[in-house]
C-alpha cells in the first residue's frame, strides 16, 4: 500500500487576496460616489421662442489676469473675491435667472471655477459660461 494522505482542507489564501483586492477597490471608488458634483443643463434643439422680458441675471466678467468685473445695471467695476462673494448673495433674489460668467479665453481655468464655487456657496442654482470680448470692447 501507498502512503499517499488526502488533503481535505480548502486553500483560502486565494480567496482572501481577492477580498483585499475588492476591498481596496472600493475604499477607493467609495469618496467619488458622494460628490455631488455640478448639475448641467444641455440645451435642446428646437425653434427659437420670442420673450418680451429681459432676463433678470447677474454678470461676472473675468479677464486673462484673472480679475472679476462685476456688471451693474449702470456701470461696471472691478472687485475683489471677497466682494464679488457678497454681491452674489445680495443679488440672488433679484437676479432670477441665475448668473452669467464671461470668461477671457487666456482666463485661467481657476479664476473660472472660483466664480462658479462662489455662486454655488451663495445658493445660485442656475450659471452660465461664455467667452468674453476682449477687455477694450467692455468700456464700449
Amino acid at each position: 500500500m501507498s502512503s499517499k494522505s488526502v488533503i481535505n482542507e480548502i486553500n483560502i489564501t486565494p480567496l482572501t487576496d481577492i477580498f483585499l483586492v475588492l476591498l481596496i477597490i472600493m475604499m477607493v471608488v467609495a469618496p467619488m460616489l458622494e460628490y455631488p458634483g455640478i448639475s448641467l443643463a444641455v440645451p435642446s434643439i428646437g425653434p427659437d421662442q420670442e420673450t418680451t422680458e429681459e432676463p433678470k441675471t447677474m454678470t461676472v466678467w473675468v479677464d486673462k489676469d484673472g480679475a472679476y468685473y462685476w456688471k451693474d445695471v449702470a456701470s461696471e467695476n472691478r472687485v475683489d473675491v471677497m466682494t464679488l462673494a457678497r454681491r452674489l448673495r445680495e443679488s440672488k433674489e433679484e437676479a432670477k435667472d441665475g448668473l452669467v460668467i464671461q470668461v477671457n479665453p487666456e482666463a485661467t481655468h481657476e479664476s473660472m471655477t472660483r466664480v462658479m464655487d462662489l455662486g454655488q456657496q451663495a445658493g445660485i442654482d442656475k450659471m452660465a459660461v461664455s467667452a468674453s470680448a476682449p477687455e477694450s470692447e467692455w468700456e464700449s
